[in-house]
């Protein structure tokens, strides 16, 4: 018999919910609810019925539900469901959308299915941050682009990007990371600094340096981790010394970004006869 998992979490940085269903054989009869629903299907095949109009979603598949869209699904072929979503409340997504367009209003997001879309991928990775308990600096970066391509793209109101360059702003807030990577930075932060939306912000800034404001942020304290590194340094004292919250957070951003592991690493500049050596890494 499949075990059936359901996971559910709430998120007070973002203040949304995330779900996950895994094995799941249910059957939802037809319902709505009073909020925003974003998800996709990781593996199944469902039929799903929303305001009378019938799909049939697949692994890949990326479900918007607008407040009060009444729907209804069920498996298909007796197959199980692997589900991720976020929920989110109506007075959540209007802070979001003035931040993302300018304006004070709720959208409504069509079509209800995208199948196969790139932007499975991206909610994903935002609800494997929520699970993580990530910091929310990360978090806020991935939902926030999640959003503004949503909006952009599916909703009724569409959010042109940003005219202007902002070139002192974006300067400013090198100068700061770069001074304060060891600290826990956030995007309120770099806005009241800049004076910038945080939307405005994240997208002014990758469109100019080429790499979001935490990616840029994660490089920088990795750079100087390899220069602790590689004077001798403990990757667990790197790790608080460049400013991750954990080792273990510090050793997967290491080897996502270098290929090695902080060990690995350190290991190339470990002295023998005085010259340094490689690193054999069997992967």
């Amino acid at each position: 018999m499949t075990r059936e998992v359901r996971t559910v979490c709430f998120d007070a940085d973002l203040k949304l919910e995330a779900y996950r269903f895994e094995g799941i054989m249910q059957k939802f009869p037809n319902h709505f609810h009073d909020y925003y629903v974003i998800g996709f299907i990781e593996q199944g095949k469902r039929r799903l019925i929303c305001k009378n109009e019938e799909y049939i979603i697949n692994s890949g598949d990326l479900v918007i539900f607008n407040p009060q869209d009444p729907h209804a699904c069920e498996q298909v072929d007796g197959r199980t469901l692997d589900y991720r979503c976020i929920n989110i409340q109506p007075e959540v997504m209007r802070q979001y959308a003035l931040e993302v367009t300018g304006t004070d209003y709720l959208p409504s997001f069509a079509p209800t299915v995208l199948y196969r879309s790139d932007l499975a991928a991206s909610l994903r990775e935002l609800h494997l941050l929520v699970l993580e308990e990530q910091p929310g600096f990360q978090k806020e970066e991935a939902f926030l682009l999640l959003l503004e391509q949503l909006m952009r793209e599916y909703s009724d109101v569409g959010t042109p990007y940003p005219s202007q360059e902002f070139t002192s702003e974006i300067n400013i807030i090198c100068e700061y990371i770069e001074s304060h990577y060891t600290q826990s930075i956030t995007l309120d932060h770099l806005s009241k600094l800049t004076g910038l939306s945080k939307y405005h912000l994240l997208r002014s800034f990758t469109r100019s340096k080429g790499i979001s404001p935490y990616s840029y942020l994660g490089t920088v304290r990795i750079n100087h981790a390899k220069r602790l590194l590689e004077q001798g340094t403990p990757p667990i004292d790197v790790a608080f010394q460049t400013g991750f919250s954990d080792q273990s957070h510090f050793s997967n951003f290491f080897k996502k970004l270098i290929g090695l592991t902080p060990k690995q690493y350190m290991r190339i500049f470990s002295h023998e006869k005085g010259s340094k050596r490689s690193e054999d890494v069997t992967v």
